[in-house]
């Protein structure tokens, strides 16, 4: 699949060939989310102002 997105991968993605994560690309006003290691799979779409609290609540709940 071809797609115009522009994917950027985490930053937590590791060294090497960095396909341990995810990869988000801006859609106008949503964010798609998609797993580097399938990208052909499923994207998870977000709008921008969802985002934040999404990756916010992540973050919390992974520190308990």
């Amino acid at each position: 699949m071809t797609t115009l997105d522009n994917w950027q991968k985490s930053s937590y993605s590791g060294s090497g060939d960095g396909n341990n994560c995810i990869e988000i690309a801006h859609r106008g006003n949503c964010i798609a989310v998609r797993d580097s290691k399938a990208p052909a799979w499923v994207t998870l779409t977000f709008p921008v102002g969802a985002f934040a609290p999404f990756v916010s609540a992540l973050k919390t709940s992974s520190m308990r």
